[in-house]
């Protein structure tokens, strides 16, 4: 099912139009100010790389020149870029989490202490 984006040429803005098939005629109309003069875009693409792929580009160690591990902000910003190279399987709820944490300034050392003092309590 493609997905087709517009611009109004009155306001502006764009309108993304989703259709059943590609051979469906579109009658779009901006989602914003009712408008049918609408020009389409080129719409962006994603291309699909295979997992050694993305590996190898993981191991480039020029990828983390700029990564400053005594800096929280500087690792969030770096396991960010790994969670979009893995993609969605390598993130989740506890992924979310570390980077919020990190990304606020916090130590995530500190967590895993505390956890582990937890643990030995049982």
């Amino acid at each position: 099912m493609p997905i087709y984006e517009y611009q109004c040429e009155k306001c502006g803005r764009r309108t993304s139009v989703l259709t059943m098939r590609v051979s469906e005629r579109v009658d779009a109309a901006c989602c914003h100010c009712g408008n049918r003069k609408l020009r389409r875009l080129m719409s962006r693409f994603a291309t699909l790389r295979s997992e050694e792929h993305r590996l190898d580009a993981l191991a480039d160690p020029s990828r983390y020149s700029d990564v400053d591990e005594k800096d929280p902000k500087s690792v969030a910003r770096m396991m960010k870029r790994i969670g979009r190279e893995m993609g969605e399987e390598a993130q989740g709820p506890e992924f979310d989490e570390a980077i919020d944490e990190l990304e606020r300034g916090g130590d995530l050392d500190a967590e895993e202490a505390s956890g582990e003092a937890d643990d030995s309590e049982l």
